[in-house]
């Protein structure tokens, strides 16, 4: 009897002790729970304005279609200006950007929530022509030409039908001399070499080449955010398919998931170099007479009338200090037309960075002038045409920046700054390209908090640079142009020679839009660039559909095991729809602080995991009958 009350006692105490510890996990998990709840209202109240606001900007336009495509657009460019601002914070504890309590939310599939299904076509013209070492042979330029139109209908790979249609205009002429020219193929393309040997190099060049833009486009949406994103390789025809569920703004992914990340720094003009202002000031002037239909010769300039102004020079001992006594000087000087006063073409819609009556530039010396943004389109014509070119150096060419800058008051102007870059003689190419960089962090500044992006490069980029800035610290600490993808974040001005590899590149960003060029470059720019041949964004009507559907037939589940326990059971049937309700609480929850997707599949699983709950509840309670 002794033994028997011991270990009535030691099995009270297990007891206890067990429901000790369930009750702590029960309380945590409780907390936990109701934490993530709590962080739907501030993320609601946030996409709630912004839908305020899309549909004052429909009415404003005449249109109060919620669901118009100025409507969609207002409302994710007010989501996107809300990314990285505060929105919800617990005192003492962390603070909450919409970007993050986004991310905190559970999360729903395409089938729910909707997104985007995207189609990427890997684009090989670009890396067959740098195999062929720059050719600019016709037939091969054909070639390509014709398998860009047949990849539209075919089913088979680039290079397959690059060399299909190769041989049908080739005639005589080989792949091999074309390819041969390139340095790293000729261990394996000679003269020799028979077009199919070429072709079959080619496949396998391109193949690896694909694979590898494959796993790194991978990283790269990994670094998008995507929850769980799901990500396909066609290798036969080089085509990636992305599923990017809950995606709010299709725009941004588009950009992220096509951009090169293609990182030059080139040598800049400043506008107070020779020639370079003049040419501004010519070029308009010729395209006033082009407009006015004059094109009779159109490089003659008229003499230009003749002013004479008398100079005053003091004269100076042997130790340089004035004596007191002035020569005169009697010199011609042009009298030249202001070209501001009656602007042509050019200077209508692009305004000169000219000097200002404080002596100095109204923009940094790097910036040409700046235009409208639905004016840059109408700048570069006017610059590209040949009589408008050869007013400049020849090495010569322009760029715009890749943002509006921003007045005295730190607003945007929405006008865009266009800076003049300079070649090396005999190359295209640039100084040096972002293949150097090793390691790219984005963080603001601990001074002035501008979000700049930190890059380090390898050893052959660091002497390269340290190259680069120190010819351009010697030259008046002239400014370097960084441009990714042919637009110009930022052209600092070089102090001192960068000879360690460590810069940073300040354009104005966001905090979002820093993070994003910081992953970009830091998974490197993509061995072949890919277009996008086909998306869809899936919803929200198709996406609501399935939530409706599937909320109805967890309610009438729910409703239906209610009404069944409650007359069967009574009060113990009470019992049970209470551990029901806590039972999805805690699902909910859980399943949001995991940063689980949930999908139809995943409701029929919660469907399920009620009826397997009921099915217990009724064994335990016949049991107890």
């Amino acid at each position: 009897m002794r033994n028997f009350f011991r270990n009535r006692v030691l099995i009270n105490t297990i007891y206890m002790q067990g429901k000790g510890i369930v009750k702590f996990f029960l309380v945590v998990m409780a907390i936990v729970c109701v934490y993530q709840y709590m962080l739907i209202l501030p993320t609601n109240k946030v996409e709630n304005d912004a839908e305020a606001y899309a549909q004052k900007v429909a009415m404003n336009l005449g249109d109060s279609d919620i669901t118009s495509p100025q409507a969609k657009a207002a409302r994710i460019a007010y989501l996107d200006s809300m990314s990285s601002e505060e929105v919800f914070k617990i005192p003492l504890f962390k603070s909450y950007t919409y970007e993050e309590l986004k991310r905190q939310q559970l999360a729903l599939g395409l089938d729910l929530k909707g997104g985007m299904s995207v189609v990427l076509q890997v684009d090989l013209k670009e890396f067959l022509v740098a195999l062929s070492n720059e050719s600019k042979d016709p037939t091969f330029l054909e070639a390509m030409e014709n398998a860009d139109k047949a990849m539209i209908s075919a089913q088979s790979d680039y290079v397959t039908l690059f060399g299909q249609e190769f041989k049908k205009i080739a005639g005589e002429k080989r792949l091999s001399s074309i390819f041969s020219r390139n340095p790293g193929l000729r261990d394996q393309i000679n003269l020799e070499t028979s077009d199919a040997e070429v072709l079959s190099i080619l496949r396998t060049s391109a193949s690896e080449t694909v694979d590898l833009t494959f796993k790194r486009l991978k990283d790269r949406i990994d670094k998008l955010g995507v929850v769980q994103p799901n990500i396909s390789l066609d290798a036969a025809r080089d085509l990636i398919l992305v599923e990017l569920p809950g995606i709010d703004n299709p725009e941004r992914a588009r950009s992220f998931l096509q951009s090169a990340a293609k990182l030059e720094f080139w040598d800049v003009y400043r506008v107070s170099d020779q020639g370079i202002l003049n040419g501004f000031i010519e070029a308009d002037r010729r395209l006033k007479r082009l407009q006015s239909g004059d094109t009779t010769d159109l490089d003659s300039t008229a003499a230009p009338q003749i002013q004479y102004d008398t100079l005053y020079t003091a004269v100076l001992d042997s130790l340089g200090n004035p004596t007191g006594d002035t020569t005169t000087e009697v010199v011609e000087t042009p009298i030249l037309d202001d070209p501001f006063t009656d602007r042509g073409p050019l200077l209508q819609v692009f305004d000169l960075n000219s000097a200002t009556s404080q002596g100095g530039t109204a923009f940094p010396l790097a910036v040409m002038g700046v235009a409208d943004d639905n004016k840059r389109n109408l700048v570069d014509q006017y610059l590209a045409m040949p009589e408008i070119k050869r007013l400049f150096p020849q090495d010569a060419f322009f760029r715009w920046g890749q943002k509006p800058y921003k007045d005295l008051e730190g607003n945007s102007s929405g006008r865009y700054e266009l800076y003049a870059l300079r070649k090396k003689r005999g190359t295209d190419k640039p100084p040096l390209a972002g293949d150097h960089v090793i390691r790219a962090t984005s963080q603001p500044d601990p001074v002035t908090q501008d979000v700049a992006v930190s890059l380090s490069l390898d050893n052959q980029g660091a002497r390269t640079w340290g190259e680069i800035t120190t010819r351009a610290a010697q030259d008046n600490n002239r400014e370097i142009a960084i441009l990714l993808d042919d637009e110009v974040v930022s052209a600092p001005r070089v102090n001192e020679p960068i000879l360690n590899g460590d810069s940073r590149i300040s354009g104005d960003f966001s905090i979002q839009e820093g993070k994003d060029l910081a992953n970009i470059l830091q998974i490197g720019k993509l061995p072949a660039s890919t277009k996008i041949l086909h998306d869809t964004v899936i919803g929200p009507s198709l996406g609501k559909d399935n939530i409706n559907r599937s909320l109805l037939s967890l309610l009438v589940g729910f409703v239906l095991v209610i009404i069944f326990m409650l007359f069967y059971y009574g009060g113990a049937g009470i019992v049970s729809i209470i551990a029901l309700l806590a039972n999805l609480f805690f699902i909910f929850g859980a399943l949001a602080s995991y940063g689980t997707v949930l999908t139809l599949p995943g409701f029929a699983g919660i469907i399920l995991t009620i009826g397997m709950a009921v099915d217990a509840n009724v064994i335990i309670y016949e049991r107890v009958r």
